[in-house]
Parts: structure tokens; C-alpha cells; sequence
């Protein structure tokens, strides 16, 4: 036996019993491979998954466990609009204005061919007519004459009552009843109601420095009785003849009724003075009520601010809801729910 045979013999004699020479290696290598690609599936399905599901680019997977559920970045916010750029209520006039022109065009040729209200009213429900394309002027800059007042023949008072609106009215067919009457005005007083426990005064609510001014060549208004005619009724405003009259009283009424109460005693008192004047009235004193309504009448400066802060508000924060709002009646209450069957 050679010397290389005597030394392959005892080499061969110490391997393990069914072990193959060189495979081990080789099975490892294998199983490597086989794990890296079972990581790499896993990673890629979990990308297709994040994909499809919407996460787009933004989806993270942790290096650590391909079972770890993905993680996405929230997307950026889209850019607001500019702001007022949905605020609504310029297109809502722009529609309606065809309307009010034509409708104030209409009572005009209406007026010129008939002094029937009811003709008027029927040819105003007509939905078809011919614009003459006569632009819409307010009736206080033709109505009006502006002349010196003549001396006045007494101090009217009136107290309004209801709610705002009713109040609002109250005090324009004050200023025209004050016309028909010659008489100075006293800036009206607002009735206590048991129900709402409101003291705001005039000033509370509007500007009465604006208001004197704005009538001074028409109505004489002043803030209170003058201190001789206080006198006369020992400072108790309620000693003051209260002259009452009917609802939609017509303006005869208060020349004949009211005016020689008004001559006798220099002062005269109206309580309540809720709708005390009728619709149908002269023009000229119907220019006098759309003068208070839309020129005399403006709210004290604090009420004017807080409008301007929260109509500012509102353009500002529109595009979040579309342009769209919901607006609460301020004085709606558990009785208002009962008469309308308005469920909160």
C-alpha cells in the first residue's frame, strides 16, 4: 500500500456516518437565498397594497418586520379660497334686482292710470310685463319738498310697543303723524314688556343724533319735554293726556281728533302706538316713512361695529360651508316652537 492510500484511509474513516461531502455549504446558501426572496415579496405586496388602498407615494413600511402595518403621511390640506370669494348674498340681490325694478316701474304706470290699491295689487301679482326701462328712484328724492317748518303747535309723544320690527314701524308713523300734526316730536319711548324685560332705550338702538339731523327740514325732534311743559304736569308723563286711537287710523282722523287736543293743551301722548297709522296714505307723507325707515334711522355705533365684524366673519369663513349659514331669530323661545310645530 503506498504511502498517499495510507493516508487517505484514516482521513475517510473520521467523516460522519451518511454525510455527503461539500453539501453543506451549498444547503445554506440556499436557505439565504429562499428568506431574501420571501422579504422582498413581502415588501413588494405590502407597497401594492398601500397603492391601491389610496396611500399613493406617501406609504411607509418599517425595515424592521414586513408585518408591520404601513404607516401613511397625512395629505397637506388644499388651499383655501380667497376669502368672501363663496359669500352668496351680492348674487342673491343681483337676481332679485330685475324684480324690484320692474315691480317699482309697474306701481308707477299703475299709479298715473288708477288710484285703485286693488288694481295696483292684482297687476303687481302679474308675472309678465313690459319694463319700460325707467330706472328705480326712491321715492323720498321726488316726494320730499324741503321748506322752513313753520312753528309747531305742540309736543307729540308716543310709546312703541311689540318687537323690533313693530317698533321700527311705530316710529316711522310717528315722524308722519308729527308732519300731519305739526308738531315736535319727542324721540319715542319703547313700552316694558312683561315678557321680554327689554329697557333698552332709543339710543340704545339707534343713533339719535343721525335721526334729528337727518329730519330737521322736515320733522322737528327733540331728545325730551322741555322743562316748562314738565311743570305743567308736575314731571308725571303719565298726566299727559293719553289721546287713543284705532289701528290704521287714517290721517283725517288725526287732524280732526287729535290736532284741537293738541292746540288746547301743547302736548299730546300716544300709548301704544303699534300700527296707528293707515298703509294708504298721500305720498308725500309715505316719502316721510321711507325717509325714517332707510335714511333716518341707523343703529348706534356699538350694534354697527359688531354687524361689521360679523358680516366680516362670514365672508371671511364662507368658502368652509359653501357660502351656506344658518340664521337663529334672537327672541325664538319654547312658545315660538308650539305656534309654528317647529321641532328643535
Amino acid at each position: 500500500m503506498s504511502l498517499a492510500a495510507s493516508m487517505r484511509k484514516p482521513a475517510a474513516a473520521w467523516r460522519r456516518p451518511g454525510a455527503r461531502g461539500g453539501g453543506g455549504p451549498r444547503r445554506r446558501g440556499v436557505v439565504v437565498l429562499l428568506l431574501a426572496l420571501a422579504y422582498a415579496a413581502g415588501t413588494l405586496m405590502f407597497l401594492l397594497a398601500g397603492r391601491l388602498s389610496g396611500g399613493g407615494p406617501g406609504v411607509e413600511v418599517a425595515s424592521s418586520s414586513p408585518l408591520q402595518r404601513p404607516r401613511r403621511h397625512a395629505a397637506p390640506p388644499p388651499s383655501p379660497p380667497q376669502p368672501g370669494s363663496v359669500y352668496r348674498s351680492h348674487l342673491v340681490f343681483e337676481r332679485l334686482w330685475p324684480s324690484m325694478r320692474d315691480d317699482a316701474t309697474l306701481v308707477a304706470s299703475a299709479s298715473s292710470l288708477s288710484s285703485s290699491a286693488s288694481w295696483r295689487r292684482s297687476m303687481l301679482m302679474t308675472s309678465q310685463y313690459q319694463n319700460s326701462g325707467e330706472p328705480w328712484m326712491p321715492c323720498v328724492n321726488s316726494r320730499l319738498i324741503r321748506s322752513e317748518l313753520p312753528p309747531s303747535n305742540g309736543y307729540l309723544m308716543i310709546e312703541a310697543n311689540g318687537g323690533l320690527n313693530q317698533q321700527r314701524l311705530s316710529i316711522c308713523d310717528a315722524v308722519a303723524v308729527a308732519s300731519l300734526l305739526n308738531a315736535i316730536l319727542v324721540i319715542p319711548t319703547f313700552h316694558l314688556n312683561s315678557v321680554w324685560r327689554d329697557a333698552s332705550k332709543f339710543g340704545d338702538i339707534f343713533d339719535e343724533d343721525h335721526f334729528i339731523e337727518t329730519l330737521r327740514e322736515h320733522v322737528r325732534v327733540v331728545k325730551k319735554l322741555p322743562e316748562d311743559v314738565l311743570l305743567r304736569f308736575n314731571h308725571n308723563i303719565s298726566s299727559i293726556p293719553n289721546m287713543r286711537t284705532k289701528a290704521y287710523s287714517s290721517p283725517n282722523h288725526y287732524v280732526q281728533k287729535v290736532l284741537p287736543k293738541l292746540l288746547e293743551l301743547g302736548v299730546v301722548r300716544i300709548a301704544p302706538f303699534s300700527n296707528r297709522l293707515a298703509q294708504s296714505v298721500p305720498s308725500n307723507i309715505q316719502a316721510l316713512r321711507c325717509l325714517v325707515n332707510y335714511h333716518a334711522l341707523r343703529f348706534a355705533e356699538p350694534i354697527r361695529n359688531l354687524a361689521e365684524d360679523l358680516v366680516g366673519r362670514m365672508m371671511k369663513k364662507s368658502y368652509l360651508t359653501g357660502g351656506n349659514y344658518v340664521s337663529v331669530h334672537l327672541r325664538f323661545e319654547e312658545p315660538f316652537r308650539a305656534v309654528h310645530m317647529t321641532v328643535a
